[in-house]
């Protein structure tokens, strides 16, 4: 079930929130994990009994390790993310690896199976392991309640698709919260922003980034090449950004508070820093049990560099099982390593305005290896972009750019950054929990007619990370 859907809008979200406006005290928690199971299973009915039996699984690894010391300790953390990261791998990565492992060796080791990818289950196993980690370094105590703790990883504001709400950020919340009207304002704020994003902006962008990246790219000019480029780096930013904007307001909703996902990644000055301010979540989840496990920067530069290409490598698979994904992990680890190596002095030097449009070049490069139709075909693409060519004839850039379009592609690069840049009391206003004026109501009002007229006309409405 989409945020963006028309069931969801008009069904499903009243229905919850009317129904936790009556129940009393634990009955809200039950409504909202029975709520979250009906949700996940209206896309994945399939799956929802793996995601219960992830949960039990670290329901029981919890209890576990609770109370035990030394190596036993350590030898159940080490089981239970074992088994977290086996569920992941099979479902995930089973078929590349089988596929890669007969390229290499000439037959066919593993054996052929058609598996589905179970939606979400990147972003609840991640916060599934949280939890066991966080309870094996003593920063949390142990979850007695399989039905909290099922809440925690079932949540629907944040089941699939983020952002990854680690278990010390809600561990109070889960027993004792508070929805006060501000709050329950600011999270409808919140989500008709996310919606807005989505529904008028992100689905624009998807519908010409799709209709681009179709084409042979060995046909493509150099000025076509750019505009799917820069179409899709506008969609993956108000598509995501937006749908952790949904969640968060519905979080709001209910009394929770999770943590921010963006904070206008294009206007880095470094590709360290759009990693500081892109799908943060995940960013700090990787820092916190990959890069600081590993070492961190504390065993010299060396082993920092090399914990840098890991985790990044770790980053690209994380997001989907091929080697296009591996590409564009390595892709970001070879640069961060070369902004902590070659161009550390440089970048500390050179203007700012350069230093962003450094880091925006890469990153639309970057993007290009992601969205392409499989790495041969990114790296074609990255050649018309850089290597300056005509094209088939037929093909020309302005008949993928209508009025619609242009104007589109204005607003999306004006407000990914640079307007809130220019003027901070519209970003400040955009993320106030306490006050919401009369021009700010109307404009939410209207953004919220707008994006059902679209919804109700429109049948073209994906979500990017639902795939990861």
């Amino acid at each position: 079930m989409l945020f963006s859907s028309l069931v969801f809008l008009w069904i499903f979200l009243p229905l919850v929130l009317i129904l936790y406006r009556l129940l009393p005290g634990r009955g809200k928690n039950a409504l909202l994990l029975v709520a979250s199971l009906f949700f996940y299973a209206w896309g994945e009915p399939a799956y929802i009994l793996l995601m219960l039996a992830s949960i039990t699984l670290n329901y029981l690894g919890g209890l576990l390790l609770d109370g035990r010391e030394g190596a036993a300790r350590k030898l159940c953390l080490a089981l239970v993310v074992a088994v977290n990261l086996a569920l992941l791998g099979y479902y995930k990565y089973y078929s590349f690896a089988g596929d890669t492992l007969a390229a290499l060796l000439g037959r066919q080791v593993l054996p052929v199976r058609d598996i589905a990818l179970p939606l979400g289950i990147s972003f609840y196993t991640f916060q599934a392991m949280s939890y066991v980690i966080d309870l094996y370094r003593r920063r949390i105590q142990v979850q007695k309640s399989w039905f909290l703790l099922a809440l925690y990883i079932s949540f629907f504001p944040q089941l699939v698709a983020g952002p990854i709400v680690r278990y010390t950020e809600v561990e109070a919340q889960l027993r004792r919260r508070t929805t006060t009207l501000d709050g329950f304002t600011y999270g409808i704020k919140r989500f008709l922003y996310g919606l807005a994003k989505k529904v008028i902006l992100a689905n624009c962008f998807a519908a010409r980034a799709d209709e681009v990246f179709g084409l042979d790219p060995s046909q493509v000019s150099t000025p076509l090449a750019w505009l799917g480029a820069l179409c899709y780096t506008l969609q993956i930013y108000y598509d995501f950004s937006g749908y952790s904007d949904m969640a968060i307001g519905l979080g709001a909703m209910f009394g929770f508070t999770f943590p921010e996902n963006f904070n206008y990644p294009y206007l880095s000055r470094t590709v360290s820093e759009f990693w500081r301010r892109w799908h943060m979540t995940l960013s700090g989840w990787f820092r916190e049990y990959l890069y600081i496990p590993l070492g961190g920067n504390r065993r010299g530069k060396n082993r920092t560099l090399l914990n840098l290409f890991l985790v990044f490598l770790a980053t690209g698979l994380w997001h989907g099982a091929s080697w296009q994904f591996v590409a564009w992990g390595l892709w970001y680890a070879v640069l961060l390593i070369l902004e902590r190596t070659l161009l550390q002095k440089p970048l500390a030097v050179l203007p700012v305005p350069l230093t962003r449009l450094y880091t925006l070049f890469f990153v639309v490069c970057g993007w290009v290896i992601f969205r392409a139709p499989g790495l041969r075909a990114g790296l074609l693409w990255l050649r018309a972009m850089l290597l300056p060519t005509d094209g088939f004839a037929a093909w020309p850039v302005s008949r993928y750019l209508d009025p619609r379009t242009l104007v589109l592609l204005a607003v999306g690069l004006a407000l990914c950054g640079p307007v809130q840049a220019l003027w901070p009391r519209l970003r400040q206003a955009l993320y106030d929990q306490e006050e919401t004026g009369p021009a700010q109501s109307l404009a939410l009002l209207a953004l919220g007619f707008v994006c059902l007229t679209l919804l109700v006309s429109g049948t073209y409405n994906p979500f990017i990370y639902f795939r990861f």
